[in-house]
């Protein structure tokens, strides 16, 4: 069985993921903050670590956990985002932080504790978002959000280079509207036209397949603005 880290699966398009490739035999390690609803799925290849990607810390021991139970990643899904809709100039450097931290920083930092564990034909996949395409069309409030998803965006494209040689490939999804709660967050009265169950199948055929077609390269999956 291969073995996969989802962060952010407490909801929405995560959980679905979760329970996509729990159903196709792999090994599923979960670090997200609310535990309680993955908590009903009881199946034996399902880790559940509680974890704050808002602290180092946490993250770290985090991987203390899974290296005493696993000897390699085969799949890294980087999901777990924070959103915060504000006025541009009510905006506090506080505000900028946290989403950075959580979209950007934490990324980078569960990456580098799962580099060591990674063999050939590895795969990491970013969840970012269509608001940080350069050149998309761009919606007031989301300034912290959507440059954090541009900075995840150029991240990847670095790593990809970076560990080419090592055959772990690092590839971007920039998902337009799925109707989960983060949608409803930033757009309260718009319907999307994507589930988070289609979006999570999507996400998993990417997750397996892609590397092999595809390094350093961020897809656009949208069907609407936003």
């Amino acid at each position: 069985m291969k073995n996969v880290i989802i962060t952010g699966a407490s909801r929405g398009i995560g959980i679905e993921m979760v329970n996509k490739f729990i159903a196709n035999d792999f090994n599923v390690i979960v670090l997200t903050r609310n535990l309680k609803p993955l908590q009903k799925i009881n199946q034996a290849n399902l880790t559940l670590i509680s974890t704050d990607l808002e602290q180092e810390e946490s993250m770290n021991k985090a991987f203390e956990q899974i290296k005493n139970k696993y000897k390699t990643i085969d799949i890294l899904v980087h999901n777990a985002g924070m959103l915060v809709n504000k006025p541009f100039e009510e905006l506090t450097s506080n505000d900028f932080f946290r989403v950075f931290q959580v979209n950007v920083f934490a990324v980078a930092h569960i990456t580098k504790l799962s580099l060591p564990m990674m063999p050939k034909g590895s795969h990491v996949v970013s969840i970012s978002s269509m608001g940080g395409i350069q050149g998309s069309m761009k919606f007031a409030g989301l300034a912290a959000y959507s440059s954090s998803k541009g900075a995840l965006i150029t991240l990847s494209e670095l790593l990809a280079q970076e560990y080419m040689d090592r055959e772990i490939s690092f590839n971007v999804l920039a998902l337009g509207a799925v109707q989960t709660q983060m949608l409803k967050e930033a757009f309260p009265d718009f319907q999307a036209k994507t589930s988070p169950e289609e979006m999570a199948e999507y996400i998993y055929d990417f997750a397996i397949n892609g590397n092999k077609f595809l390094n350093g390269k961020t897809i656009q999956v949208s069907n609407t603005t936003p």
